[in-house]
């Protein structure tokens, strides 16, 4: 592992395995027990499946969320993460928009969520995997954007995502936040000062207005602990997107952390490390957004 200005990144091991192998941790990892959870927005998983493998060479997850698939469930690629090594998939996915999709190595069992704001967009995935040491509760999200202009009264797109993450922190909070739960995804809000480029300049952007970052404060309120800042600490930057307008990506360094996994307080003695894997920005034909691996210890 190597520190960089994003956080630890892992060494790409592997390359050139066949599709389908499981890479082995390394001897001194000892006999306890892990697990590592990747989530991603791909933004097309049809049009970027090639970029799953590299994803899995670098990070080795044993569990795979992803986040805007773009592909309804009759279309989905059946064989590609039983190729990869990953034979249990979950997905609830639509034509051209949004998605949801689990791949793992573990068996999975899909439970039932709720539909948020009665839309059927296609946004959240709640199963239980069979992890060492028990089951694990996982929650893959894909919150709305919102649109351009943050003003629930004139922008239909703020006025849902304001309404979907109220929906959310309700339900957990009416049902009790159970042990042994992780919530990962693409939550299109980057609620800290450190959590974007500019606090300053973007306060009236949509992703960081004061009245989304309330909103999600009272979403993690429900009892979760933020992972990722777990191990960064509050006032160092830390970004998992960048404009797709940004050619220079690296050099602006623009970015915002929109990406997260959240734990409930009894996994936080448990957690190991993460990943921002901020060298998938550069893979060809990329997504804007990078992944972000957790590792936990499961027993």
């Amino acid at each position: 592992m190597r520190k960089t200005s994003a956080g630890w990144q892992a060494p790409l091991r592997g390359r050139g395995c066949r599709a389908g192998a499981v890479l082995r941790p390394p001897p001194s990892w000892g006999t306890q027990m892990r697990m590592r959870i990747v989530t991603w927005n791909i933004n097309s998983l049809r049009l970027r499946l090639n970029l799953l493998e590299r994803l899995i060479t670098a990070l080795d997850p044993d569990v795979i969320c992803l986040q805007e698939t773009k592909v309804p469930d009759d279309l989905f690629p059946e064989a590609a993460p039983g190729a990869l090594g990953y034979p249990y998939v979950v997905r609830r996915g639509m034509k051209g928009y949004n998605g949801v999709a689990v791949l793992s190595r573990l068996k999975l069992t899909a439970m039932d969520a709720p539909d948020w704001c009665s839309k059927g967009d296609c946004r959240h995935l709640q199963v239980s995997v069979e992890a060492p040491g028990g089951p694990i509760e996982l929650h893959d999200f894909y919150v709305p954007a919102g649109g351009d202009v943050p003003d629930r009264d004139i922008n239909v797109k703020f006025a849902h995502k304001l309404d979907f993450v109220a929906e959310a922190t309700a339900w957990f909070r009416a049902g009790g936040l159970r042990p042994r739960t992780v919530l990962v995804g693409d939550l299109n809000i980057a609620p800290l000062e450190h959590d974007v480029w500019s606090h300053k300049q973007l306060l009236d952007v949509v992703s960081h207005t004061p009245i989304e970052v309330d909103h999600m404060a009272a979403w993690q309120a429900v009892g979760f602990h933020d992972a990722i800042r777990h191990f960064v600490p509050a006032d160092q930057k830390l970004y998992t997107w960048w404009s797709y307008r940004n050619r220079d990506w690296r050099a602006s360094n623009r970015g915002r952390r929109l990406d997260h996994i959240w734990v409930s307080p009894d996994l936080v003695p448990t957690l190991l490390r993460y990943t921002i894997l901020t060298e998938a920005r550069d893979w060809t034909q990329t997504s804007d957004h990078v992944p972000v691996m957790l590792e936990l210890q499961t027993g």
